[in-house]
């Protein structure tokens, strides 16, 4: 499911609610999460999953072409855990 799909569901679910407000709604959820995981904060949505960053420590890579070793620097790195109602969920109990 792409964004428009989401708030097109939504919307069709919530007739007395406009689609742009919809729009409205789901873009300011997803920004906040945005904004919380840019803050190195974490973003929990009970029975979904949690939204985290991690972060990955400078190391030496290779070049799968040419086999030169390079340097590849440090960088933070999104990371989900889903909940336990939604593995729940996806393995049919």
């Amino acid at each position: 499911m792409i964004r428009s799909e989401l708030i097109q569901k939504i919307a069709d679910e919530n007739p007395h609610l406009y689609q742009r407000d919809v729009e409205r709604i789901v873009n300011t959820i997803f920004e906040e999460i945005i904004e919380a995981m840019s803050r190195g904060d974490r973003v929990e949505l009970r029975g979904f999953g949690a939204f985290s960053v991690k972060k990955r420590d400078a190391r030496m890579g290779r070049n799968p072409r040419t086999g030169e070793s390079v340097k590849v620097a440090e960088k933070h790195v999104p990371f989900f855990k889903t909940g336990k109602l939604l593995r729940d969920r996806l393995n049919g109990k």
